[in-house]
């Protein structure tokens, strides 16, 4: 049979898009294909579980569009399906003099996205968090925390009764064009659809390149390293603590999350991943080296960041050190009161000046539709993007 869609991808956006696409097409037949054997194994069941409430994004950036209104529609989502959640409410922390300035930037960018903020002295932010060290701060509410392993397993169970067929152990090889089709090249064989949707994660560039478009920028994958606080430290930490992040650079500083299963995270860092799917030090892939070595883009982006980046390989390979930058928010934490926790790898687009893209980033090619920059918050934003996908799929196919 022909397909009328065709997803590539298994995570939260590919299988939101899928729901999305039964609901708004009803009738339409659709797969989706995922390469490894269970869906939302990669940055969709490895992330840190937050509900993000649109703080830091550039305003009007899609990033500000879709977290503000994602964090409504994915708590709507969970309540309908009774997917565990928490309006925990987050506090971005001040800890010394040099950041109140950053943070009432940030503060003020908040306001620009209508995000519900509060800016607080260091007493009033130490009643919410007695333990943690401050200056200022401030007080997100509205942020909150989700199993988003949940969402994708709610998310599978719709478009399968939605009609979609759902393909494990499926990865797509190469594109052929017959026609106005799309025939897919995969390990299991020939499929062919009328439509290709791509939600490729990790290896989203390399996706769109085996489709014959040009992806505009490549995957530079960075690997963050986590701990959890012990059972009996939990308590020091009653909410979200971020850091003020630094305004150059997509990454928000190691920082305390308390997880829907009640254990507390802490981290990550971001380190060079050596392997895109590669989650911990040993993990090594000739091909992804040299992809990242052999690419200019990367290498104008490590002249600009090599410092930054020299820190954060050595919190990597020192506990001391990452202990350091934790006891900055949270000063009696010792290495004692940690234990390693499962690392994630952020798939990180890069163009070829060595900016990295700071927004989503959709690719349009010939009957298709492809996702090639999804970082943080695209899991809260999930539902939103997939409803944007299947506006550009529908309006190409008019």
């Amino acid at each position: 049979m022909t397909y009328d869609y065709t997803i590539v991808g298994g995570g939260i956006l590919g299988l939101a898009t899928a729901r999305a696409l039964l609901e708004r097409a009803p009738g339409s037949s659709l797969a989706v294909i995922e390469k490894e054997a269970d869906w939302a194994q990669h940055q969709s069941g490895r992330n840190s579980g937050v509900i993000h409430a649109g703080v830091y994004y550039a305003p009007g950036s899609a990033k500000a569009r879709m977290a503000t209104a994602g964090k409504e529609s994915i708590v709507r989502f969970a309540e309908r399906h009774g997917i565990p959640y928490e309006i925990c409410g987050k506090l971005i922390v001040a800890t010394s003099e040099e950041q109140r300035a950053p943070l009432e930037a940030l503060y003020a960018r908040a306001q620009q996205n209508e995000v519900p903020v509060e800016l607080l002295s260091a007493s009033q932010g130490r009643e919410i968090e007695p333990n943690v060290h401050m200056v200022a701060a401030i007080s997100s509410p509205t942020t909150g925390i989700i199993d988003y392993g949940a969402v994708c397993r709610t998310l599978v169970r719709l478009a399968a009764e939605g009609g979609a067929e759902m393909r494990l152990d499926t990865e797509m090889l190469a594109t052929a064009r017959d026609g106005n089709d799309r025939v897919l090249q995969t390990n299991q064989g020939e499929i062919k659809t009328r439509f290709l949707v791509a939600c490729g994660g990790l290896q989203s560039d390399r996706v769109v390149a085996r489709s014959g478009s040009d992806p505009e920028a490549r995957i530079v994958p960075f690997r963050g390293e986590y701990y959890q606080l012990t059972p009996s430290r939990r308590h020091l930490i009653n909410h979200l603590v971020y850091p003020v992040p630094d305004p150059a650079l997509p990454f928000l500083g190691v920082h305390f999350t308390r997880m829907i299963d009640g254990n507390v995270h802490a981290g990550p860092n971001a380190v060079l991943a050596f392997k895109r799917e590669g989650y911990s030090r040993s993990d090594i892939s000739l091909r992804d080296v040299g992809d990242t070595l052999g690419y200019g883009g990367f290498w104008r982006l490590a002249r600009r960041y090599w410092r930054h980046g020299a820190r954060e390989m050595r919190r990597s390979f020192s506990k001391k050190a990452f202990v350091r930058s934790l006891q900055e928010l949270l000063p009696e934490i010792t290495g004692a009161d940690l234990e390693p926790a499962a690392a994630g790898v952020r798939a990180q687009a890069v163009r070829s000046d060595g900016s990295m893209v700071d927004d989503f980033l959709f690719v349009d090619g010939p009957g298709a539709v492809h996702v090639v920059n999804a970082p943080s918050p695209a899991a809260t934003a999930s539902l939103e993007i997939a409803s944007a996908i299947v506006d550009r799929v529908l309006e190409s196919r008019r």
